[in-house]
């Protein structure tokens, strides 16, 4: 196509090069170009420079904004550590505290359990010793009675005199613990 506007061109005469455009359209070209070139510059130019220090004033201002969020957040984070590592203390010496109560409180509880159950043997003896010695006198009572009944009906007639029942019974009785005693 090119090869036929050329011969074309070179038919009618022209020696005009067809890449080159012609003088009023340059003019008209520069002129819109200057038009276009100084709207450009005093009007799109300020905006768009505007806009682009309004960004960037803004990401500084957010990077700013994200450092200070930083070192408040790794303050924090010390501040939590140091409350959790003294808490972690308080909690060892509060388990140690609880551990010591303890043990005192073990300790008092053994003593006291064993105080009442001296004390419950104690009474426990003495209420033993007590219910012996009433068993021993009604036991002599009445073996006495026994004996003087069987004595009387050896002999033939009724010891009616209580107080030499009653040193027969316990001369008796007496010779019989000491028999005990000397077969122990």
């Amino acid at each position: 196509m090119l090869n036929a506007l050329v011969t074309n061109l070179a038919a009618e005469g022209e020696t005009h090069n067809p890449l080159i455009p012609a003088w009023y359209d340059i003019i008209w070209s520069g002129l819109w170009f200057l038009v276009i070139l100084v709207v450009v510059w005093k009007v799109a130019l300020p905006k768009f420079t505007a806009m682009l220090d309004k960004r960037s004033a803004a990401i500084e201002g957010n990077i700013a904004k994200a450092d200070e969020a930083q070192k408040q957040a790794e303050a924090a984070l010390e501040e939590y550590t140091r409350q959790l590592a003294e808490a972690r203390t308080e909690a060892g010496e509060i388990r140690e505290a609880a551990r010591e109560d303890g043990k005192k409180i073990v300790s008092e509880a053994k003593d006291a359990a064993s105080s009442e159950a001296a004390r419950i043997t104690a009474t426990a003896h003495t209420q033993i010793e007590a219910e012996r010695q009433t068993a021993l006198v009604s036991l002599r009572s009445e073996v006495g009675s026994l004996a003087i009944d069987l004595a009387g009906g050896v002999v033939g007639e009724t010891l009616s005199d209580d107080a030499r029942a009653t040193a027969v019974v316990d001369r008796f009785l007496a010779d019989l613990e000491a028999s005990e005693k000397a077969a122990q």
